[in-house]
């Protein structure tokens, strides 16, 4: 995240009803989601998320076995 651009913003009951579009929103910038006018949470791409944090999203056990067969 860049420091003082603007970020999409949107209510949870907005993030609730439109989970799909808050996903490809957020695959292309952060999201803040905000409760009662107050951000609570900040959705990220996983790319954005590993860049960040230097740590990346582990996969799933049955990821690993589907790649398998």
């Amino acid at each position: 995240l860049k420091r003082g651009l603007p970020v999409k913003s949107v209510s949870a009951r907005e993030a609730k009803y439109n989970f799909g579009k808050l996903i490809d929103t957020a695959r292309a910038e952060p999201v803040v989601i905000e409760k009662h006018g107050r951000a609570v949470v900040v959705v990220v791409a996983v790319e954005e998320f590993e860049r960040l944090t230097g740590r990346p999203i582990p996969e799933r056990p049955e990821d690993r076995q589907e790649k398998k067969s």
